[in-house]
């Protein structure tokens, strides 16, 4: 795992200003953490970006102390209809290399689906041959992180296991990561915010923490195993706890690794003021360890 020697919060940032512009964003707003989309959230389009911009944002990055993440824009499937997968693959590689040059630690990718009801394996066969093509032309180094998904219990990606096992199988294991969403794995029943135990215990087991580089920090707004992936904020709103969250925050795992708000930013809280909640409870806070 990453080792900051302290609490990192933040939360998913807009490129409108350029990749320095955000990472200015959250220096302005006192994150330590940020998230980005590479290019437009919506396309797969491979993206000729300004690589003078992106430099200035790593070392922006590196003189503030700031850790970032990159997102994959929302049309990217590990599990893709043949006629994208050439699509998918050079996006991904795009994606990598503008996260890289910005100095990211990883590109998050949300788990696969199924694609056959006849045969249950033959989305995992397919995302293990989509990362192994991503990465057999990937040699920098960030990362890949695998995000688990909100689905309903046995929907893929909603386990440990699944999540470790792709990672195992691949041809390039040390290129791949995991980041976890609190609200996908509330949602999922993996940590419905009273089996924090069992939780920490079977990712110690399978060694997810090992390979976790970052968490979306995100409260549910339905309870937990309803398999809808509906944030909300972490204060107040949701279905997760003011002490499930705390129990979780200041669980050993998760001590020194980054939580990056994807929570709404127009439904009472904007992201600024929440970031700064986070940090008055568990940086600030005189009881956090």
């Amino acid at each position: 795992m990453i080792g900051w020697g302290r609490m990192l919060f933040g939360c998913h940032l807009s490129i409108r200003e350029g990749y320095l512009g955000a990472a200015k964003a959250a220096e302005k707003m006192n994150a330590s953490a940020y998230q980005y989309f590479p290019k437009n959230p919506r396309s797969l389009t491979v993206k000729d970006f300004d690589q003078e911009d992106a430099r200035l944002c790593r070392d922006f990055c590196e003189e503030h102390g700031i850790f970032s993440i990159a997102h994959t824009p929302y049309p990217t499937s590990l599990t893709p209809h043949p006629e994208k997968q050439d699509l998918t693959i050079n996006s991904l590689l795009n994606d990598l290399d503008i996260a890289n040059c910005c100095g990211s630690a990883g590109v998050v990718v949300h788990f696969g689906s199924p694609i056959s009801s006849r045969d249950p394996l033959a989305g995992y066969h397919l995302m293990i041959e989509m990362l192994n093509k991503v990465l057999r032309q990937w040699d920098g180094p960030c990362l890949i992180l695998l995000e688990n998904t909100a689905g309903h219990p046995g929907t893929m990606g909603t386990i440990i296991e699944e999540l470790v096992q792709v990672r195992s199988l691949c041809d390039y294991p040390d290129k791949i990561g995991f980041c976890l969403d609190t609200c996908h794995a509330f949602a999922s029943d993996l940590w419905n915010g009273d089996n924090l135990e069992e939780f920490l215990q079977k990712g110690e087991e399978l060694n997810y923490f090992e390979h976790l580089k970052a968490i979306h920090f995100n409260n549910s707004k339905y309870p937990a195993g309803s398999g809808k992936d509906r944030h909300a904020n972490i204060f107040n709103t949701g279905h997760i706890t003011e002490k499930q969250f705390d129990e979780f925050v200041k669980a050993e795992p998760f001590k020194k690794l980054p939580f990056i708000l994807e929570t709404p930013s127009d439904e009472g809280i904007k992201h600024a003021d929440e970031v700064a909640l986070l940090i008055k409870k568990w940086v600030n806070s005189t009881d956090v360890i």
